[in-house]
């Protein structure tokens, strides 16, 4: 067959195989188009390994054999016709005599390049109903008559074979390398090529020999710039084919500067060149909604086409673009920004002005490497604090934030006008508090507020001002700096963006829910207004409508919440982590293995030493918890204390993973004050949501938690009273039942499982042994839904008639702790707790700690 790829899995074409097969059993046959390399060959390969009984003829159009009569045919062609015999028929004869009364299957691959009587053939054997056909094609390349008339004339159904979607180019990538893939690193690979299977195994080729996709801690990331290789470039090469030099320059252009309006290519070049480039699908016009660009047919074409042309060449192209833009005006931001990129990247540029208010895009673009190109280029080329403002903030989210604060620190005097003064004090404040100074950062932006005078500069530092104690945990402060910001008139526009966005994120995490969705709805209603102005504001939104989502139980959109975030166009803007949530979802759902996933996809991303990292770890430590991977728990455990300790919110996740990491050991009287020490810690810092599960967790343990009904009142959403009422129920099977039913219609399965453990355990302490051994059983059907998850009320199914301290010792002594150890944990002598543990052994049947394990595991 034509294509490349064979040894890849064939994955995501399910439904086509199903259509050709149906066809070929039933029918004439199939015709299968696409594009090239989109897989064809492959469809058609592993539609005719399904076929019995009948004799299969492969026939194979090139560009060689299109010279000869019947070239494609050739092989099985032999011996002259018959005196006045038509050739058609003595063909056709030669394939029947080949079936010898067994049914004929002629597949033909690349169908679109056959000679004038192959393609006859094919055409006389579908018309006389004489073989069943298989054909391949390529979409948009010119056919024979006789083939095109195949589909025209309804001799055979057409089927258009579509690239991979990301998802599809996620399973061939995971088969072919043999190990989970980083979404990202999927979606990068997925629109490099295309879904085109023979370019993402030349990409994937190229990637491993340059290591910029190696396996990194058991998960395969991409990292870097694409490196073409002799073999992709001759691939995408033979693809592009021959140019004249009018064509030549109108792909580079576009190579260059896609995308690029067709007014302005055509001025540069000429509407002839552009059209045929265009009609050979090398260039495609987009309509966007308010003019035609025109774009690469791939993206690999402009790799091929950029690595073509010299430095020099290169700087002309990109000079010609500037100039051109430049002469209609810059009548739009993006214009503003892109010719400033293309004489930067030219080496053209000289005002130290035009690269600070590119900077300023490029941030607002939420592209904080741009940003910061532009923004140092500007510093060099002699620019103000305006660029040193732009570039603290950008330095800020890519993860350096003590740079950041030098750099300030340095400009400081040389703000003089109210603006600069202004913005120096907004980004140095903020770096400040990102880096964990938080009295310095509250004098900054305190003494800027008394300082400043105008309404929308005002209105900014208060915005800033907000965000420090949100850092620090002062919700309330961060509310009344708000309020404050809001009575600042006239304001402006990223001032009340911004503004919103923490008014929904300090609404979220202080558990009035409803609030925080409700202002995140409205004011994302108006998103195109105010995305570029505002680049800190969107990821806020989305990062305050996960939390309110997960505090208020609908864990589905908060998982789809959380991946949009995850598909932000860069991974380092203002509010990230995003994985936390789409773990804590998984989590909640009792999917700890997918927890670990999505936490692994983030950590892959996101900046070293970045707190919100550390909630990604610490939600990578939970989930190992709850999977009884100890020490891989531990190990994350303590990476997270250190990256998360900065701010109040990423802390929380900490302590929240330190329970269950102490409850995987088997402590469960360190999980138990762990619990009280999480929050109080969430009560200080008023985090109503993280307290609410910190309370509920106590109850998850087997105590008390009278603390879950008075936050009932005060935490908005259903989530909070469900879990109210499993603490009130405690002791109650029948209440408790109905709480697990309440679980299960939240998806919360681990919880329902948990809760109906609780209702086994409260028939058994009543003498009800057939309600306990019923409650057991459908405890047992939900855990086992959460595969590889235990927690203490879980063991309890596997160990019913211990008492909570014979557990106790049991579980440490499976995890490996001797008498004496377990002693000195829970401070009682040797003998007690030899005592305890032999009670227990009676009472399960077993001898030894290798038994017990093996019981908890059986679990």
């Amino acid at each position: 067959m034509g294509e490349q790829g064979s040894g890849w899995p064939f994955v995501g074409r399910g439904g086509p195989l199903t259509a050709v097969r149906e066809a070929l059993r039933s029918g004439a046959g199939m015709m299968i188009a696409g594009a090239a390399g989109v897989g064809k060959s492959r469809l058609a390969a592993h539609a005719l390994a399904g076929q019995q009984g009948c004799v299969v003829v492969h026939a194979l159009g090139t560009e060689t054999a299109s010279m000869i009569p019947f070239g494609a045919f050739a092989h099985v062609l032999t011996g002259p016709p018959r005196t006045g015999e038509n050739l058609l028929r003595w063909a056709a004869r030669h394939l029947r005599d080949l079936a010898r009364r067994r049914e004929l299957l002629v597949s033909v691959d690349d169908a679109h390049r056959l000679d004038p009587a192959s393609a006859a053939l094919v055409h006389y054997l579908a018309a006389k109903g004489e073989a069943r056909l298989l054909v391949t094609v390529r979409s948009g390349e010119a056919q024979p008559d006789p083939v095109v008339a195949l589909w025209k004339d309804e001799l055979l159904p057409r089927i258009e074979l579509p690239p991979l979607t990301v998802a599809e180019v996620g399973e061939v990538l995971a088969g072919a390398l043999g190990g989970e893939v980083a979404a990202e690193t999927v979606r990068h690979l997925a629109r490099v090529s295309e879904g085109n299977l023979l370019y993402l195994r030349e990409v994937v080729h190229a990637g491993r020999t340059s290591g910029c996709l190696a396996e990194r801690d058991g998960l395969w990331r991409w990292r870097g710039e694409l490196s073409v290789t002799t073999r992709l470039r001759e691939l995408v090469g033979d693809r592009i084919g021959h140019l004249d030099g009018d064509e030549r320059e109108v792909l580079e252009l576009v190579a260059f500067g896609e995308p690029l309006g067709a007014a302005l290519l055509a001025e540069l070049t000429s509407a002839g060149a552009v059209e045929r480039v265009e009609s050979r699908g090398l260039i495609v016009t987009v309509d966007d909604g308010r003019r035609d660009h025109l774009r690469l047919g791939h993206p690999l074409y402009g790799e091929v086409v950029r690595l073509g042309c010299g430095t020099l060449r290169a700087r002309r192209r990109l000079r010609m673009l500037a100039e051109a833009l430049e002469a209609t005006g810059l009548r739009r931001r993006e214009d503003e920004l892109r010719a400033a990129v293309w004489r930067l990247d030219s080496g053209s540029v000289t005002d130290p002005a035009v690269l600070t208010s590119a900077a300023k895009l490029a941030w607002g673009r939420q592209d904080p490497r741009l940003a910061a190109r532009l923004a140092r280029a500007a510093i060099d080329a002699g620019a103000g604090v305006a660029a040193v403002a732009v570039l603290g903030e950008v330095l800020m989210v890519l993860g350096d934030a003590d740079s950041a604060v030098t750099a300030l620190r340095e400009a400081a005097r040389d703000a003089v006008t109210e603006s600069e003064r202004a913005q120096h004090a907004y980004s140095l404040g903020v770096s400040l508090a990102w880096a964990g100074a938080d009295a310095e950062a509250c004098h900054v932006l305190d003494t800027a507020i008394a300082t400043l005078t105008g309404p929308a500069w005002r209105q900014e530092a208060y915005v800033y001002r907000a965000v420090t104690d949100c850092m620090a945990g002062r919700l309330t402060g961060a509310a009344r700096a708000l309020a404050l910001a809001r009575a600042c008139t006239p304001g402006t526009l990223r001032g009340a963006a911004h503004g919103a966005s923490l008014e929904a994120w300090v609404d979220a995490y202080a558990g009035r829910t409803e609030r925080a969705l409700a202002v995140a709805e409205r004011t994302m209603a108006t998103v195109e207004d105010w995305r570029e102005l505002a680049p800190h504001a969107l990821p806020t939104f989305l990062d305050a409508q996960c939390a309110a989502r997960t505090f208020s139980g609908r864990l589905e959109e908060a998982a789809r919440t959380a991946g949009r975030g995850m598909e932000l166009p860069a991974a380092e803007l203002s509010v990230t982590g995003f994985g936390a949530y789409r773990a804590m979802a998984a989590r909640l759902r009792g999917d700890a293995a997918g927890a670990v996933r999505w936490c692994r996809d983030d950590m892959a991303r996101l900046p070293a030493g970045e707190p919100y990292l550390g909630r990604v770890v610490a939600e990578h430590a939970h989930a190992l918890a709850l999977l009884g991977r100890l020490d891989e728990a531990r190990e994350s455990l303590a990476d997270a204390g250190e990256l998360a300790a900065r701010w109040a919110f990423t802390r929380q996740h900490v302590l929240h993973a330190a329970v269950w990491v102490a409850a995987a050991g088997g402590d469960l009287d360190e999980a138990v004050r762990l619990c009280r020490v999480a929050a109080s810690h969430a009560r200080r810092h008023e985090l109503g949501g993280n307290l609410m599960f910190a309370l509920h967790d106590l109850v998850r343990l087997g105590e008390r938690a009278p603390g879950l009904g008075e936050l009932a009142g005060e935490v908005e959403g259903p989530l909070v009273r469900l879990l109210a009422r499993h603490e009130r129920a405690l002791g109650d099977p029948v209440a408790l039942r109905a709480v697990a039913e309440e679980y299960e219609r939240l998806g919360m399965v681990l919880y329902a499982a948990e809760a109906t453990a609780h209702e086994a355990a409260a028939h058994h302490d009543a003498g009800r042994g057939r309600l306990a051994r019923s409650a057991r059983a459908r405890a047992g059907a939900l855990a086992r839904l959460c595969t590889g998850v235990s927690t203490p009320a879980l063991v309890e199914l596997a160990t019913p008639g211990l008492t909570p301290r014979q557990r106790e010792i049991l579980q440490l002594a499976a995890a490996g702790l001797t008498n004496r150890e377990i002693a000195e944990r829970l401070t009682l002598s040797r003998r007690t707790a030899a005592n305890h543990l032999q009670a227990a052994y009676d009472k399960l049947g077993v001898n030894d700690r290798t038994q017990v394990s093996r019981l908890l595991e059986a679990l």
